[in-house]
């Protein structure tokens, strides 16, 4: 796990923070995340172009994502807490984004089947008034069962997982494609580091208790 902190604020184990909290990401699995902690938060959706950069890691894709994303919605919320996170998927050295529809999503369970994959989700938690910014990445490592092409096509059709990387939701039925996970946070791999998130709040002096 990395962790980068640019001249947090402490808390000192006190809520000091009555700064609004932004999500900016659209997702409902993010948002359902988020709001176990109950802190009241908005969303907005980032206008940021996901596409990897020639040579770059998944691991620096979705750091450079989660960054943009937070600092694209910060604009439209100059007072505010926000949070980015991105996730990307790599599988035999490549990377895997969202399918986006059915037949690209055959093709990456078939790729992913017996295999392990990595997933990179990013964090960023950008202060919007103080220009602080604090970054972070969970990484975690999941093999996948030797799925039948069946079995690949049915879990599809039932769940429709097309616009999450690596075309698994391991939230729902998705689990059932997996053999074993490791890694940093599970919550990681619906979309958003609580573990992580947690620590940055507490950092900008925002808290859930």
């Amino acid at each position: 796990m990395i962790y980068i902190s640019t001249s947090p604020v402490k808390n000192h184990g006190k809520i000091l923070n009555s700064q609004p909290l932004v999500l900016a990401s659209t997702s409902p699995y993010r948002s359902e995340l988020l709001s176990r902690l109950r802190l009241h938060f908005k969303t907005a959706a980032p206008d940021v172009d996901e596409t990897p950069l020639p040579g770059e890691s998944a691991r620096d894709t979705s750091l450079r994502l989660s960054r943009a994303k937070a600092l694209a919605v910060a604009e439209r919320f100059p007072d505010a807490l926000i949070i980015g996170s991105d996730q990307v998927a790599l599988l035999d050295g490549q990377q895997i984004g969202k399918p986006g529809n059915h037949e690209n999503a055959v093709r990456q369970l078939q790729a992913m089947r017996g295999k392990t994959v990595i997933f990179y989700t990013a964090l960023t938690l950008h202060n919007a008034r103080s220009g602080e910014t604090q970054t972070g990445v969970a990484e975690n490592r999941v093999s996948f069962r030797m799925l039948t092409d069946d079995e690949i096509e049915s879990y599809l059709r039932m769940e429709q997982p097309y616009n999450c990387a690596g075309s698994a939701k391991s939230e729902g039925l998705g689990i059932a494609l997996i053999e074993r996970m490791e890694g940093d946070d599970p919550n990681a791999l619906i979309g958003l580091p609580m573990i992580l998130l947690i620590s940055m709040l507490k950092n900008q002096g925002t808290s859930p208790f």
